[in-house]
């Protein structure tokens, strides 16, 4: 049996692999990816509590990438099972298909999300928690995605994001959803903020 200093010693390069990995991704296409590396365990974290695990109903994330916040939803008590991951980099995809296998992983563009998961989808989902960079993204497209989310989640399920900007990603000021901002989440590259919204 190893002993735990063995342990701890090669679990370090799963976290470095992933990073380079993300690094890699980010020089290639720099507004596909939006970070340069994976979100913190902190940031996970916030982002995970906002699910609850007793809803019913599968729980979508968006841009997953290496799956941080994905590990954070599981040690939240969400079941694998529950899980449909959208990732359109097709060797993340491939990277959590091995590392979540009762998950669902659905390699395409999250901004086209309602056509990409119709069929997948057998009731409405209890939350999206989204990776994207949506800053990234002309308002139009972040609205159409706001809409698709909106229409496959049960009523007033949260729909989690979190940005580095200093701006909302979605308009607070729109009649039809409810929005609410965590605190600054300094232990994280960069510091991040989290938001959650709800359809009224």
């Amino acid at each position: 049996m190893p002993s735990p200093s063995t342990i701890r010693v090669a679990k370090k390069p799963l976290r470095l692999d992933d990073e380079m990995q993300f690094i890699r991704s980010w020089i290639e296409k720099p507004l596909s990816t939006g970070a340069v590396v994976p979100s913190s365990k902190a940031l996970a974290r916030n982002m995970a509590r906002h699910v609850d695990p007793a809803a019913t109903g599968p729980v979508i994330e968006l841009g997953p990438g290496t799956g941080p916040v994905t590990a954070a939803l599981v040690d939240h008590g969400i079941d694998p099972a529950r899980l449909v991951l959208v990732e359109f980099n097709p060797d993340f995809c491939r990277l959590l298909r091995k590392r979540y296998p009762a998950a669902t992983v659905l390699q395409g563009d999250a901004y086209r999300l309602r056509r990409l998961v119709e069929t997948t989808l057998r009731e409405p989902a209890a939350a999206i928690v989204s990776s994207l960079p949506l800053l990234t993204k002309p308002l139009r497209t972040r609205l159409r995605l706001m809409a698709d989310a909106v229409s496959v989640m049960k009523q007033s399920a949260p729909f989690v994001q979190f940005t580095y900007g200093l701006v909302p990603p979605i308009p607070k000021t729109l009649a039809s959803i409810s929005a609410e901002a965590s605190n600054l989440i300094w232990l994280n590259l960069p510091p991040a903020r989290v938001w959650v919204y709800r359809g009224r």
